[in-house]
């Protein structure tokens, strides 16, 4: 792990040298391109940093303090430092072609959120999953841009992100929290036109920190805007995430997102089904997932902003949350935020219940049973207040 950095800086430091004597080479054709070349370099550079504290008052109070098969906002009935990042990236265009990510994190929200439940962690994971990012890309001159990139990145699967500064909620979706928030492979982009853009990708596994087995997965991504403000987007993902890499064993996902964004307010659907067959259970079963939620975030005036997320989550074998349930959901959310030059300052008061039914449903509640094993309830209330502070450079 230790060389990747170095190989970054190796590959980087050719391009930060000649970029600007390439600039200067185009200004002798072209007498005002100079100045307009170097400012657009200079503004490919970005670093910033987030902290995220919460405080979720849980109304099952349950012994444990823990959101059963929950990975985000886990951690209840105390102050919670659930993200800590600090990041530096380089964006790639004609300029300056190459690019990079590198960030590091930490907190609550960094423990679990690269592996299912009950998966194994590959060696290292302790460390491993304080990476926030760290990649390489290139824009390279082919048609209309095509944008490689290696390593560590955001994945290219769901709407919603690990750090709750980026999404309209507070805590994340059912959806969000059984998909990968982060991939490790490498992705290719194409703007097709002003309005397609296709991107393929080959990873290691369908969550990067889990152990399988080694050989990749594959996959695929288009985003089409069929309206300027109206967006239509598709996920399709296919690979062995078993110890058995047979064909027949491949887990096949897909993740279909519609976004309309008006000026004041913001609406977008999210649909999920994945299967694949288990390898290790007698006759091979068929699992089967599927979830969908709807978020409507409306700024009011000023500093203020609501937001609401209605969904459903059906894990009917439960090879996803590690429980066979089925669960419904709503989440309301309230935020301001303070006025600010050089940061971004967000409270956030959210109220959401979850109702989880079925062989394995139920959320943690006070009390164990005769047995040593936490109770369980099939509703469970959630109160949050969630302090959000954001450092990014212009």
């Amino acid at each position: 792990m230790n060389c990747v950095p170095k190989k970054w800086v190796c590959l980087l430091l050719p391009w930060v040298l000649l970029g600007p004597a390439a600039a200067v080479q185009g200004a002798l054709q072209e007498e005002d391109s100079q100045p307009a070349a170097l400012a657009d370099t200079s503004k490919l550079w970005h670093y910033g940093a987030y902290l995220d504290v919460g405080y979720a008052a849980n109304f099952n109070f349950p012994d444990n303090d823990l959101w059963r098969s929950r990975t985000t906002a886990s951690r209840h009935n105390q102050p919670a430092p659930n993200m800590v990042l600090a990041y530096v990236r380089k964006d790639v265009s004609e300029v300056s072609r190459w690019g990079m990510e590198l960030g590091v994190q930490g907190g609550y929200d960094s423990v679990d959120f690269a592996y299912l439940q009950g998966e194994k962690k590959v060696d290292g994971a302790d460390v491993l999953r304080h990476l926030h990012r760290a990649n390489a890309s290139y824009l390279a001159p082919v048609g209309n841009g095509l944008t490689v990139t290696a390593g560590l990145f955001n994945s290219l699967m769901g709407y919603e992100s690990l750090y709750a500064k980026d999404n309209a909620n507070y805590t994340r979706s059912w959806i969000a929290d059984n998909t990968p928030y982060m991939m490790f492979g490498v992705n290719a982009a194409y703007p097709v036109n002003d309005r397609l853009t296709v991107t393929g990708f080959v990873i290691n596994r369908y969550y990067h920190l889990a152990y399988t087995v080694a050989q990749p997965s594959y996959g695929g991504k288009w985003s089409y805007a069929l309206t300027p403000r109206l967006t239509a987007m598709q996920t399709l993902y296919w690979g062995p995430d078993q110890a058995d890499a047979s064909l027949e064993f491949w887990r096949l996902y897909g993740n279909h997102i519609l976004e309309w964004k008006g000026d004041e307010v913001m609406i977008a659907a999210s649909y999920d089904i994945g299967t694949e067959n288990i390898a290790n259970r007698p006759g091979s079963p068929r699992t089967f997932v599927t979830g969908g939620n709807l978020v409507v975030k409306w700024h009011v005036a000023g500093p203020w902003s609501v937001a609401v997320r209605p969904e459903f989550y059906w894990d009917r074998n439960g090879r996803w949350t590690g429980a066979e349930q089925f669960v419904k959901a709503v989440t309301s959310t309230v935020e301001y935020q303070f006025p600010s030059q050089w940061t971004r300052a967000v409270v956030r008061m959210e109220h959401r219940y979850d109702e989880s039914t079925g062989v394995g449903g139920g959320f943690f509640k006070n009390g164990d049973s005769s047995f040593g094993v936490p109770k369980l309830a099939a509703g469970q209330h959630l109160f949050l207040v969630g302090l959000l502070l954001t450092f990014d450079s212009p």
